[in-house]
């Protein structure tokens, strides 16, 4: 079957559906239960397959940028008359599309296809899809419905500056360069834009993207360019007037000294505070200035996914991140694990039992490579985000081996990891991976004259993976414990525990 409906073309009927195809001989047909249905019951079929093939996020909490197959009615369409004809009398029910991609001739489909909006994906080019993608932009921006473009910057360039109209239809926009961002011309317009996602991004200060889209649903800036940066007040003017946003997603390639952020805040003091009272998932790649700004000055009543990647830096204050949280109704989690790698840590934060990526309410991730400075670094965070952890009750620590020429950066002294885990105050359960056992038991012995109970007072369970040398590193502590009336119980946990 080819990429596209034809209308001009003779399609084959089923016979089991009580019909049979023209010119061929007449014969009994057993009648099919599927015709007992009316068209109103497999109208609601057809769109619940609809929605099943496109889903909005991926099974990694990601958007699906391209909006899901617009070629899964073409199959059906071409099963009997009946359903053709049901199909193509609903196209605003069942959201049809016809999909301009990689190697399908445009003029040909457009020529002997109904007048439905495109949806128009391309992943790397020909000429000749060069040439239809230009067809579609040109003489076609009254249909057009979604873009998806993922293409070498050269290529690219030549196609947006021909997006110079506007696009009265427009959803879904995203653009994505293989090597620098790109530029939309001042000309564009998208009246009804919903989904805006750009990477890299540089787009210019007072694009009229951000001013004249309020119906936006998902803002996604990623890979943001140095020549494209854009200020918090700035970013917090646009974000005042899209109050139907979803997902918001702000990230920046490299990282803008906290200094500078800071200046660039002093006016915001006097900004009225926003509700983005549909906001539900939240990401920020930055420096934590840039995020403490705009946390101040928003609340998300409703944010149930909040993902956060830090560049590497001395200090971390982030005391607006734990009062934001504390905005959502939904944001909750009794569970965190704690990754130190090579290249970067990682707090994940969940319902117990509810361990899969995508249903990770908090995600937060510091770049940087050494293990005392990922212990520093994430001790600092914790610290502010003290008031909504108080409630977590078990912690899994894992560590991966960082290469030998670190190794000197592997030594954390006792002071950070009691630091580090001050903020667990109602912690139950606490798991260890081997590679950290030595350097973490040590630190939660008393010394003397310390309160047997400064850290971690409500801990209840010690685990452990490796052998009996771990369990004897933990011994002193259960010990102390045990004499301070509060015993703690020891034991192994398998391996694949910090595998997850």
């Amino acid at each position: 079957m080819s990429d596209y409906l034809s209308t001009t073309t003779h399609l084959p009927l089923v016979e089991e559906f009580g019909q049979h195809a023209p010119g061929q001989p007449t014969r009994k047909i057993r009648h099919s239960p599927i015709r007992t249905l009316n068209d109103y019951v497999l109208l609601n079929i057809f769109h619940l397959y609809r929605l099943d093939v496109s889903d909005e996020y991926t099974e990694n909490s990601y958007p699906n940028f391209d909006g899901g197959d617009q070629r899964w009615w073409y199959k059906l369409a071409q099963v009997c008359r009946w359903w053709r004809s049901l199909i193509l009398a609903s196209p605003s029910q069942l959201n049809l599309h016809l999909l301009c991609t990689n190697g399908v001739p445009i003029a040909n489909m457009l020529a002997h296809s109904p007048p439905l909006p495109l949806a128009i994906n391309y992943r790397g080019t020909t000429e000749e899809d060069e040439e239809d993608i230009l067809l579609a932009l040109r003489h076609h921006s009254d249909r057009v419905h979604y873009i998806t473009l993922t293409l070498p910057s050269p290529k690219l360039l030549k196609i947006i500056t021909t997006m110079d109209e506007q696009f009265p239809i427009l959803e879904r926009l995203y653009i994505q360069a293989w090597t620098e961002g790109m530029v939309l011309p001042r000309s564009f317009q998208a009246p009804h834009l919903r989904h805006l996602i750009l990477s890299p991004t540089a787009l210019l200060i007072g694009s009229p993207l951000l001013t004249t889209t309020v119906g936006l649903v998902t803002l996604w800036l990623s890979n943001i360019l140095p020549s494209a940066y854009f200020s918090p007040i700035y970013l917090l003017t646009r974000l005042s007037l899209m109050p139907q946003l979803e997902l918001v997603m702000i990230g920046f390639r490299s990282a803008l000294p906290n200094r500078d952020v800071e200046r660039q805040l002093l006016d915001a003091q006097n900004m009225t505070h926003i509700t983005l009272p549909n906001l539900r998932r939240f990401w920020f790649k930055g420096v934590s200035a840039y995020l403490e700004g705009l946390l101040a000055q928003i609340s998300a009543p409703v944010l149930g996914w909040l993902s956060i990647d830090f560049f590497n830096q001395l200090t971390f204050t982030v005391p607006r991140l734990s009062q934001f949280m504390g905005t959502s109704d939904i944001l909750s989690f009794n569970t965190v694990q704690l990754a130190f790698g090579n290249y970067f840590a990682q707090l994940m934060a969940f319902q117990l039992g509810e361990e899969t990526r995508s249903s990770y309410p908090l995600t937060v991730q510091i770049i940087c490579r050494h293990l005392d400075w990922q212990v520093s670094s994430a001790a600092q965070i914790l610290d502010s985000l003290q008031p909504v952890l108080s409630i977590v009750e078990k912690l899994t620590l894992s560590h991966k081996v960082h290469d030998q020429l670190s190794e000197w950066h592997n030594e954390v002294d006792r002071t950070q990891w009691r630091q580090f885990l001050k903020p667990f105050g109602n912690l139950k359960t606490l798991h260890v991976q081997n590679s950290l056992v030595g350097k973490l038991a040590h630190s939660l012995q008393n010394d003397d004259g310390e309160p047997p109970l400064e850290v971690l007072p409500n801990l209840e369970e010690v685990g452990y993976s490796g052998g009996d040398d771990a369990r004897d590193a933990f011994t002193p502590f259960i010990d102390q414990r045990q004499v301070a009336g509060h015993p703690v119980n020891l034991t192994m946990v398998n391996h694949s525990e910090f595998l997850r």
